[in-house]
């Protein structure tokens, strides 16, 4: 019996060394040159990509200018090389012979939608964040029943470093919306939100948060990689106008506050959103105006109504803690963002309802 364990298990210990053996070999595609890509240095970035029956390849990216004519050495491998471009994170990918392909070599990857891109980080005082901290939270995706929608629905929460640790304390908690295209993992693939928390708690200059980045599009029951089926929803019907900010404030929020320590308090939730988020952080604050204290629209503007200054007003009455409203100057919503600051600090009658903590600010983003 002994004897008959023992060559099983010399056997499979042998199946195992020849499939690795293998993987390795697929790995390195039959002993081809393995390349790197990109290298960066202080005054260049090289990129380099292995494709030696190719005709003609090039270099896109999003760091300004044209495309870069890549050129083939003897041993097949593509080399192109730019400037190194002032710190932060951009996309690039390749042409090669009129197909868009990602690099290989690359494992930094950011999802837009359904469009996978590389992602070139350059270090320096901007993008000190982006990367991994020394400590760091945990990202889980849990799934609730919206009876509003009609449909199981995933959520993306960050909860930070120790959180599993002290199982009594509660936390603030921010709720994360995304721009158009986006989806729940968004801010997580292209945002760093999970690096740039880590880093800025474990410096002290955030508090430990939970923070909840959820799926604004309302037909969606997750984002569009997990290959789910999408619902019928006429969101241009009375009954379901504003669905998803109500699905936001009166099932998510609940869901959050019975799953997670989360502080239940007014004073300890915050909501910001980007582009569509942002619109829909207006949104709301505005028909909720007792549930966030602190709000934050970015890159969205929102002409006044009255019945958007009937709730402003409401919103005033119920008070807030901070009102920020952020939008890049190049932004092509950047002229009606600029008068949204007039639509929340005056009522119709034109009685101000402005505090000391509403902030408006540009940038070039």
């Amino acid at each position: 019996m002994k004897r008959t364990i023992l060559t099983i298990v010399a056997s499979t210990a042998m199946l195992c060394g020849n499939i690795q053996a293998q993987e390795l070999n697929n790995f390195n595609r039959g002993g081809r040159q393995q390349v790197v890509s990109p290298e960066i240095k202080s005054d260049s970035v090289t990129f380099r990509i292995n494709a030696p029956q190719a005709q003609q390849v090039s270099l896109q990216g999003n760091w300004g200018g044209r495309g870069v004519r890549m050129t083939k050495g003897a041993n097949g491998v593509w080399e192109g090389r730019i400037a190194t471009p002032e710190p932060d994170i951009y996309t690039y990918n390749f042409v090669v012979d009129g197909v868009s392909v990602n690099d290989p070599q690359n494992y930094f990857v950011q999802r837009d939608g359904t469009r996978f891109l590389n992602m070139l980080m350059i270090r320096g005082e901007k993008t000190q964040n982006y990367f991994e901290a020394k400590h760091r939270g945990t990202v889980s995706y849990r799934w609730y029943d919206s009876k509003l929608l009609g449909i199981n629905r995933r959520v993306s929460v960050y909860t930070p470093y120790g959180y599993e640790d002290n199982p009594t304390k509660k936390y603030p908690v921010l709720y994360l919306l995304h721009g158009a295209g986006g989806d729940e993992e968004a801010w997580l693939s292209m945002g760093r939100a999970a690096q740039i928390l880590d880093n800025l708690i474990e410096q002290g200059k955030a508090e430990p948060m939970i923070v909840v980045i959820p799926n604004g599009n309302p037909n969606q029951q997750a984002a569009q990689t997990l290959g789910l089926e999408t619902a019928r929803i006429n969101t241009r019907s009375p009954e379901m106008a504003n669905a998803y900010v109500k699905s936001l404030v009166t099932e998510i929020v609940p869901f959050i506050e019975k799953h997670f320590r989360a502080d239940a308090k007014k004073s300890r939730r915050a909501i910001a959103g980007l582009s569509m988020g942002g619109g829909h952080t207006i949104t709301a604050s505005q028909l909720y105006p007792d549930m966030f204290d602190y709000i934050c629209p970015l890159s969205m503007g929102a002409n006044p109504t009255e019945e958007s200054l009937k709730q402003l007003r409401a919103l005033k009455k119920s008070g807030y803690k901070l009102y920020w409203l952020a939008c890049g100057s190049s932004d092509f919503l950047y002229e009606n963002a600029k008068s949204s600051p007039k639509a929340v600090t005056h009522g119709a009658t034109g009685a101000s309802i402005s505090t000391p903590s509403l902030r408006c600010c540009s940038s070039n983003i």
